[in-house]
């Protein structure tokens, strides 16, 4: 694993400063909540080019509130669309060569079949708009299976549409192991969302404090995904930055 794999998430509001000091990406994180992007937009434009400044790894995470890809309402739908092009339009305003989103699972109203079949439509028809250059990463966020989003992808088949794994909303909700999913998901993986919960709650803690495994996980993700990439997504990095440089061996060839 090289330092230059790693990025902060924005939701640390040192992140800027640590990434800096250590060589690490930055995933912004500011636009999470979609009005940011639009009354807000200026002020929240501002806050991000600082956080930004002479740091050339970004990845974007896009909006997810109430964003249904595979809703029953077509409205609905044409709500996400629009969300995710203002991601876009965003991500190349910063410069930023991936786009995070979540899938959008909701096990309280749809069906497991339906939001596969649903984003299968969604995602082949978004995917031809995608500029060149540009992936999106498909998150795990209430999918208790991995292969929900795994079919979504693999039957989508397009170059640009890649995995995130949340390994903290695995142990929160899934009953599948944070290994076993790598294992599924990794010919499609490209990014993974890194933190740590006791399993009884999605509580982002550091990464040494929980009940993942994190040190194996992490060098058998080095070894499955080479050149994927790892947000540690954390509102307090600087404990976890240190656990990470001390326990893993850093290849910065």
């Amino acid at each position: 694993m090289k330092q230059q794999q790693i990025y902060l998430s924005t939701i640390d509001g040192n992140a800027a400063d640590l990434a800096r000091r250590h060589g690490f990406g930055l995933e912004i994180a500011e636009y999470c909540t979609a009005y940011n992007m639009d009354e807000f937009f200026e002020e929240t434009d501002r806050i991000v080019q600082n956080k930004l400044e002479s740091n050339p790894n970004r990845i974007l995470h896009a909006p997810f509130n109430e964003l249904f890809p595979c809703a029953i309402d077509p409205l609905s739908r044409k709500l996400a669309k629009y969300r995710y092009h203002q991601a876009i339009k965003l991500a190349q305003r910063y410069k930023a060569h991936k786009i995070v989103i979540h899938g959008g699972y909701n096990p309280r109203i749809y069906y497991p079949i339906w939001y596969v079949e649903q984003s299968i439509v969604f995602w082949k028809e978004f995917m031809e708009e995608v500029p060149a250059g540009l992936e999106i990463c498909l998150e795990n966020v209430l999918e208790e299976e991995p292969s929900m989003l795994l079919d979504i992808v693999s039957a989508v088949a397009h170059p640009q549409l890649k995995l995130c794994l949340d390994v903290g909303h695995v142990n929160a909700y899934s009953a599948i192991s944070a290994e076993a999913w790598l294992t599924a998901w990794a010919p499609y993986l490209s990014h993974f969302h890194i933190h740590n919960n006791d399993s009884s709650w999605d509580s982002h803690s550091a990464l040494p404090c929980g009940t993942i495994p994190m040190k194996e996980f992490l060098l058998q993700a080095d070894s499955l995904c080479p050149t994927a990439t790892y947000t540690l997504e954390l509102t307090e990095s600087t404990d976890s930055i240190r656990w990470l440089m001390e326990e893993l061996p850093w290849n910065n060839k």
